[in-house]
């Protein structure tokens, strides 16, 4: 996919200004940093964590899953209490929507209780 195709799709999905302009190369930067943030303590709440995970969704639509190949491996490892689900970015079931980081702290760990 092009990148003019991809930032089509992220401005026709109603994605916000700053990611269709920032287009593929926003998705992939902004993912490997929601991944570092996790294995750091995801400093945000359950909302932002979601848009996060949002954004890992329109990675895959985009079939840009190989470009973040060791990012996933990285947050699967982060990953407790696989079997609920925190989520839905998008249809089926990505491993993402399921589990909890397990060194979540703060607002995250707070509004994951409270799921």
């Amino acid at each position: 996919m092009t990148d003019g195709e991809i930032q089509r799709f992220l401005e026709d999905n109603g994605y916000p200004a700053h990611v269709v302009e920032g287009g593929r190369e926003f998705l992939l930067r902004r993912y490997r940093e929601f991944v570092g943030e996790v294995e750091h303590g995801y400093p945000y709440g359950l909302h932002e964590y979601r848009h996060d995970l949002d954004l890992r969704a329109a990675i895959a639509i985009l079939e840009l899953d190989a470009e973040v190949a060791a990012e996933d491996q990285r947050l699967a490892a982060m990953l407790t209490e696989t079997g609920v689900r925190v989520w839905e970015s998008m249809p089926g079931d990505p491993f993402w929507d399921f589990g909890r980081p397990k060194n979540a702290r703060g607002r995250l760990a707070r509004d994951l209780r409270e799921l």
